[in-house]
């Protein structure tokens, strides 16, 4: 069970000039390091986390291919043509792809125990026929589980366990979580009914608030309805929820669960104090649905606060007992409450279409593309 001696890896460069190149790049694989295996990738979904490394801010109406096969490229102007943002990556053909599942191939002879078993991994450069990376970076995948069933093991069922381990870390009670009918959504439902924690979601959409409904969700909220602020209000008043998990990041929504979270702990406050309420309330941005900037008022008081949410930095920070056990239930409900939908499948090169790139920036709930890489 020996893999070629080269790969092809999906590679995205910022160029001086205000391109972005997406090429296909054939490279020597690395020897391995003791304690590594070789993966032959098989699948890796396209996350929304990774669609900001592969395009930046490359405007899709400007893109074009050239090429087929191994040779095929894709080049687009960056948004007004503008480096700034990116100055850190201009001229570094960077690797994409944030997790993935396939088969190990070869191993370092302390990993030996690892060859031919299937195996999610997590770690960046996914997007590649081959993934050399540790084995106790790997989360081994009972024989005979399809490739679309473990390809999806770790980005939104870690960031949908952290959200929750973040809540009780800092002695919250409950939580709200907004653009709930994502996948992570769905499966932060399963979490919370599963752990008996008070769930208040939001969607932007009838339709959306079925699908919830569907599957047991007990606080669902339509944001494009006109009592969306009173229905907010009103769940977070029952559930006292102290801490929300915000996937929209940019406009008004931040603003408005810090006013929803106040206005309920004034309810409870024993006396008036020109402070607010003292009870901390926190509002975790972790995507960017809305890139426009985050708007606050500051009329929640002052027991208040805003920040970002990654899992990779929540992982050093919990440290490895935590993740420990935040894969061990992972590998427990992988076919149930982790368990992810794919409404297209793909291959590698398509992700140099500039058709199937429009596709995936649209970001529509239940749309999850999937790379396959049994062909290009």
């Amino acid at each position: 069970m020996s893999p070629e001696n080269t790969n092809l890896t999906l590679r995205s460069t910022i160029n001086a000039d205000g391109t972005l190149e997406l090429r296909l790049a054939e490279e020597p694989l690395p020897a391995l390091a003791p304690g590594e295996v070789r993966v032959r990738m098989e699948a890796a979904p396209v996350n929304p986390s990774d669609m900001g490394l592969l395009l930046a801010s490359a405007d899709l109406a400007t893109a074009s291919s050239t090429g087929g096969g191994k040779q095929k490229r894709l080049s687009a102007e960056l948004l007004n043509r503008k480096t700034r943002p990116f100055e850190g990556r201009i001229g570094l053909p960077l690797r994409v792809g944030n997790e993935g599942t396939g088969t190990v191939v070869e191993a370092a002879p302390d990993a030996a125990h690892m060859l031919g078993r299937q195996v999610a991994i997590f770690g960046g450069a996914m997007f590649a026929c081959y993934r050399t990376i540790a084995a106790k970076e790997c989360l081994i995948v009972p024989a005979g589980v399809p490739a679309p069933m473990r390809a999806s093991l770790f980005v939104n069922p870690l960031t949908a366990l952290a959200m929750v381990e973040t809540m009780r870390m800092e002695g919250h009670g409950a939580l709200v979580h907004t653009a709930a009918a994502s996948s992570l959504g769905q499966m932060l439902i399963k979490i919370c009914k599963s752990d008996d924690i008070d769930l208040v979601n939001i969607v932007r959409g009838e339709q959306q608030v079925a699908v919830l409904n569907g599957l047991g969700a007990r606080y669902v909220i339509d944001s494009s309805a006109p009592d969306f602020n009173a229905q907010l209000r009103a769940a977070v008043a029952k559930t006292r929820a102290t801490i929300a998990f915000d996937a929209i990041g940019g406009g008004r929504m931040t603003n408005i669960l810090l006013q929803a979270m106040e206005a309920s702990e004034l309810r409870f406050s024993p006396s008036y104090s020109l402070y607010g309420s003292d009870v901390p309330k926190q509002v975790y941005i972790y995507g960017s649905l809305d890139l426009t900037q985050t708007g606050l008022d500051r009329n929640y008081g002052y027991a208040w606060s805003v920040g970002s949410f990654l899992i990779t930095h929540f992982l050093k920070r919990a440290g490895e007992d935590v993740r420990t056990r935040l894969l061990s239930r992972i590998s427990r409900e992988y076919d149930s409450t982790f368990a992810t939908h794919f409404s297209r499948q793909i291959h590698l090169t398509d992700l140099l279409d500039p058709v199937v790139l429009e596709g995936l920036m649209q970001k529509k709930t239940g749309d999850k593309y999937l790379v396959l890489f049994d062909g290009l």
